[in-house]
């Protein structure tokens, strides 16, 4: 059975798409930790990160790092953060979370509320930046 993040690749169910290639796909998360949350992840669906092959946790990685550095361009956050929990989703992924204040909750247990009007325009901001 496919996972939920298999769907969204497809299409299947909508997303809010910050980047995407051949072997990747970003998109902001639902229940974001902070605005701007944003989750990569790769095509293929493999359950645990550590399952990934090592050539595939790299290419992960830099996917990953330049959406990161389009979070930054855009949002103007302190850093970005990350986390690789991997417990919620049967299918590997990396959490990129703005930082906005020394003092910001770093959780994927908090969450903030974003309208949808408000996810839309934080997709675009950061898409624009990104540079694949």
């Amino acid at each position: 059975m496919s996972s939920i993040f298999t769907k969204i690749i497809s299409g299947e169910i909508p997303s809010y798409k910050i980047a995407e290639d051949e072997k990747h796909y970003a998109f902001l998360d639902i229940n974001p930790a902070a605005k701007g949350h944003t989750l990569c992840i790769p095509k293929r669906e493999v359950d645990y990160f550590f399952d990934l092959k090592p050539n595939e946790i790299g290419e992960l990685t830099k996917f990953s790092q330049k959406v990161a550095r389009a979070i930054d361009r855009s949002l103007k956050p302190i850093r970005t953060g990350v986390i690789v929990e991997g417990m919620e989703v049967p299918h590997a992924h990396i959490h990129l979370i703005p930082i906005y204040k020394e003092t910001q909750a770093f959780s994927l247990g908090k969450k903030v509320e974003v309208t949808e009007d408000g996810m839309r325009k934080l997709a675009q901001q950061i898409r624009q930046k990104v540079e694949l």
